[in-house]
């Protein structure tokens, strides 16, 4: 097998991403996973910051935090690889507690999730006593089960105006509150937590892309800071920002994210010309093809979560999930 014929195909998706040499570095790898995939009845979910070769070339399922959350209860394979961070994998483990979940670094971490604390949901309630809180899927086993009911980007207005009250606790990006609550009645409590892809980018970031490429039209993550968001001239969640993407049209446009999302979403529409700024997850990137493959070989880092957590936690995910 030569470097100019891979082990398998260039998908179609890559071929105006990549040249045919650096697939030939990955076709390997790919080959391998797919063939242990088979082997082991595995199911790999790939969030949209994966790298293209992982997006493109070995997941089964890929989306945002919800269509994961989602589309791990529609499978039906044995094991569950997670591409993505830990919080996705304890998530997918606890809607699916009789299958095997595996997440290839078991330090693929987020900053978001380690920025509050089950402890730290209960001073909220006892300095808010009766409030409910809508807690983001951004966080740890522990702090779903502490919470009322969880949201995405994707869904938190639609959750907070369901619960029918005046008043809730939001959880723990700030920001994302923020943008929430500039959107709704209902008052919204926050707590100070933050992704530290989203907060790095700036209204002087968007007005300096603006002056450098005329006509862009911009479109950001509801993680970003307010200040951010009300320069774009669109904000919604991955999944949003494609169909966003996808229904516009727009010649030229900058999706305000991680770094691969803009990878990702620029193969699927070869017409338009993305501007990519990039502030990129080192927790994400800690997921690779080589890590993949070798949790597929040894079944590892497999992901558990003790019954009692994941019983609450499984609430408050599947009363999410309940909302349409």
């Amino acid at each position: 097998m030569t470097a100019f014929q891979p082990a398998v195909p260039m998908p179609a998706p890559l071929r105006h991403l990549m040249p045919e040499i650096e697939w030939a570095v990955h076709a390997e790898e790919v080959a391998q996973i797919r063939r242990l995939k088979r082997e082991r009845d595995a199911v790999i979910l790939a969030h949209n910051y994966q790298t293209p070769e992982i997006f493109h070339g070995v997941a089964d399922i890929v989306g945002d935090s919800l269509a994961l959350a989602r589309e791990a209860v529609a499978t039906d394979a044995a094991v569950i690889v997670l591409a993505g961070v830990h919080f996705m994998a304890e998530t997918a483990k606890i809607l699916n507690p009789d299958r095997r979940v595996l997440i290839p670094d078991d330090m693929a971490g987020c900053s978001l999730a380690e920025s509050i604390t089950a402890a730290d949901v209960a001073a909220l309630r006892a300095r808010h006593p009766g409030v409910p809180v809508v807690t983001y899927v951004n966080t740890s086993a522990e702090v779903k089960a502490a919470s009322d009911i969880c949201c995405t980007s994707g869904n938190a207005l639609k959750v907070v105006e369901s619960l029918g009250v005046p008043e809730v606790i939001m959880i723990p990006d700030g920001y994302l509150a923020r943008n929430i609550a500039a959107r709704t009645r209902v008052r919204i409590i926050t707590w100070d937590g933050a992704c530290e892809v989203h907060e790095r980018f700036t209204p002087e970031d968007i007005r300096r892309m603006r002056a450098e490429h005329a006509g862009v039209t911009v479109v950001a993550h509801p993680e970003c800071p307010p200040e951010v968001v009300a320069e774009a001239d669109f904000a919604g969640s991955t999944a949003e920002m494609i169909d966003f993407v996808a229904l516009r049209r727009p010649p030229r446009v900058a999706l305000i994210t991680e770094c691969s999302m803009s990878d990702n979403v620029a193969a699927g529409f070869p017409d338009i010309s993305f501007v990519k700024p990039c502030n990129m997850c080192p927790h994400m990137k800690r997921i690779t093809l080589p890590g993949i493959r070798r949790a597929l070989e040894t079944m590892s880092h497999e992901v558990t979560v003790p019954d009692d957590i994941a019983r609450d936690a499984r609430r408050a995910v599947e009363r999410m999930l309940s909302i349409r």
